[in-house]
């Protein structure tokens, strides 16, 4: 039989060689790295046999299916190792995840991190001992007649549900799971795992089931791989958001007033006031018309925009005076009304409304996590409506601001095409005209590109944007969204050059996106040390002894006159118990005033990372913090930064 490689090239086989011994044909590495291969493009484990001519690719792990393959391996080898230990434990579902894989059991005892250890050192046992991963296939009924006698009532459960003749299974001695494969050789390949944390886990994410114990692991093939990841968690713990928010006084989202709600205290709201200065300038800078909407509109208008329909369980109502409202999620309905208001021609078009604008989404418990995803929020959220020629030229107006901001802050970023999603609003002729404008315009920029199949909007395709902050890790948060439908359930005209009734396009789009979202993002890739622009403290004075308290005083008075964010700290302590707090405060600036420096009209200069800057006049330092110190603008002409 002819086998033939991703390079073109082909080889004869005799007919029923396997997968394995093909890799191990071509070369030691190859044997030594392959997970699993692709035969006609067919994921299928290596001991598979090949009987016929096929187009092979290897899978390593370097490939995304690899990571799957490899991971999905690493939590049969963590349920066997409990089952192991806890024989009456009832597997649920163990999928790899990104960077890593988890396993629900059904245990008759409660574990804790000390049974994490004992876990590991059971995989480390099963993973000596290079078990065959040896798949088996079985009916249906045979399939849940073998779990069933085995007691494993949430495995039944599952395949009663697959509407397939046969299941496939895995076995590695006497463990056996439910499970589509491919999986890695044998256990001696996953040498490098951790077991990270413990969690607790609906069956099937329903809160109405039993809560299960989920265990978090991850694995690589090599150990300086797993210790670089190992390194990199430490690191984003470190710079957690929310441990952060708490010891620099950001804010706090507390039990009392409810999960999924924030409070900002004087410094959060003071850094979420400058970005949104920031962004209300920039947005007028560019055509934008700063527009308000109710945070509660009538129902009948969330069904005729669609989002009863098709968004409805992210929603909250409320019922007054008998008619039932929608607090809304989103900003665009009042927009479109607003655009309603007036008739419009087409030399009005393109108009551009930006709002910043609160909205409420009811997401489950289960998924808050800080600022990061909260069930109020606001967005910076705006709306284009514009006639078919405009939309090329409006989506890269948009995809420009969005490099312009992204380079404020540092940030590098991918791009990503979302089309149309099975649940959706809108003809396939208006999906595809959208999905092509933006594709059209992301080829016009120059920008490489993924595909995300069916994650667009309900109403339109979406362009995402994806951060990558300080410590690798990718953010989605601003997004461009092509929108045929709701202009058309709205039925927005304008009077076209012809006098004729047109109907404009909608492109829904945020910069920054959720402003409490990017907020918990700066602060994990600042690590808590915002920019001096940025930082809700600019500078701190600090004095050595009482005698400088006056001097000291007339340089914040100067210091605040000129628009510097200032803090004092005249308190009877030693001068180095100061300088720690100030740097735990992450300030960038700190004064020390002595009365050296009240004699001489100076300043003592010390910097949160470098230290001693040394001694100069006030003038001196000024004229350094003025700029670092200002909100960065734009030069229209050039749309970079001046």
């Amino acid at each position: 039989m002819k086998i033939t490689f991703p390079d073109g090239s082909s080889k004869d086989y005799p007919k029923g060689t396997s997968l394995k011994d093909i890799a191990s044909s071509i070369g030691e590495r190859l044997a030594r790295e392959a997970l699993a291969a692709r035969v006609n493009d067919h994921l299928v484990d290596l001991s598979a046999q090949v009987e016929k001519d096929s187009a092979i690719r290897f899978i390593t792990f370097n490939d995304p299916e690899g990571e799957d393959i490899f991971r999905h391996s690493a939590s049969h080898v963590m349920a066997q190792a409990v089952k192991r230990i806890f024989p009456d434990t009832k597997l649920a579902i163990g999928p790899s995840i990104k960077d890593g894989f988890y396993y629900d059991f059904d245990t008759p005892e409660v574990l804790t991190e000390d049974n994490l250890a004992r876990i590991e050192e059971e995989m480390t046992r099963i993973v000596s001992e290079h078990i065959p991963y040896v798949r088996e296939e079985l009916s249906k009924d045979d399939a849940i007649a073998l779990f069933r006698e085995i007691g494993e009532d949430y495995k039944v459960e599952m395949i009663e549900a697959i509407d397939e003749d046969t299941v496939s299974l895995y076995r590695q001695d006497d463990f056996i799971d439910m499970c589509r494969g491919p999986h890695v050789p044998d256990t001696g390949y996953v040498k490098s795992h951790k077991l990270l944390s413990l969690a607790g886990a609906y069956w099937k994410g329903d809160e109405h089931n039993k809560m299960l114990q989920r265990i978090y692991g991850t694995a690589f093939p090599r150990k300086k791989d797993l210790k670089i990841y190992l390194n990199r968690l430490e690191e984003a713990r470190k710079r957690d958001h929310r441990r952060l928010g708490r010891e620099l006084d950001l804010f706090s989202i507390v039990d009392e007033a409810g999960p999924g709600f924030v409070i900002y205290h004087p410094k959060g709201a003071l850094i979420r006031t400058i970005l949104e200065d920031f962004e209300k300038k920039e947005h007028l800078n560019r055509g934008y018309q700063i527009v308000i909407g109710p945070q509660l509109l009538k129902v009948d208008l969330w069904k005729k925009s669609g989002h009863f329909d098709n968004y409805r369980e992210n929603m909250y109502f409320t019922d007054v005076e008998g008619i039932q409202y929608g607090i809304k999620p989103m900003n665009c309905l009042a927009h479109m009304l607003i655009y309603k208001s007036h008739i419009r021609s087409y030399r009005d078009l393109p108009i551009r409304y930006f709002e910043l604008g609160t909205v409420y989404r009811h997401e489950k418990s289960g998924v808050l996590h800080g600022l990061l995803r909260l069930r109020g929020f606001t967005q910076d959220d705006a709306h284009i409506l514009c006639t078919p020629e405009q939309v090329n030229s409006e989506i890269r107006g948009v995809i420009g601001f969005i490099k312009d901001v992204m380079g404020v802050f540092g940030f590098e970023y991918e791009m990503e095409l979302s089309t149309r999603p099975e649940k959706s609003i809108g003809s396939e002729a208006d999906w595809e005209m959208a999905t092509s404008s933006l594709r059209q315009a992301l080829d016009d920029e120059g920008i490489t590109y993924d595909t995300n199949e069916g994650d667009g909007a309900f109403y339109g395709p979406k362009i995402d944007v994806k951060l990558r902050d300080a410590i690798g890790r990718m953010w989605q948060c601003a997004t461009i969204q092509c929108d045929f439908a709701l202009p058309e359930r709205f039925d927005l005209e304008y009077v076209g050059q012809d006098g004729g009734r047109h109907r404009p396009i909608m492109l829904h789009r945020v910069i920054l996106g959720s402003i409490d979202r990017f907020l918990g993002v700066l602060i994990e890739h600042y690590a808590g040390a915002f920019p001096t622009w940025l930082a809700p403290v600019q500078v701190k004075i600090l004095t050595i002894t009482d005698k400088s308290a006056t001097y000291a005083g007339s340089v914040a008075g100067r210091l605040v006159s000129e628009g510097i964010r200032v803090e004092t700290d005249f308190r009877n302590e030693k001068i180095g118990y100061k300088i720690r707090e100030s740097r735990l405060e992450k300030v960038p600036y700190m004064l020390i005033i002595g009365e050296k420096e009240a004699a001489t009209g100076a300043v003592s200069v010390r910097h949160r990372e470098d230290g001693d800057r040394g001694v100069v006049s006030l003038d001196h330092f000024l004229d350094d913090l003025r700029e670092e110190s200002s909100v960065p603008a734009f030069s229209q002409s050039q749309g970079g930064l001046r």
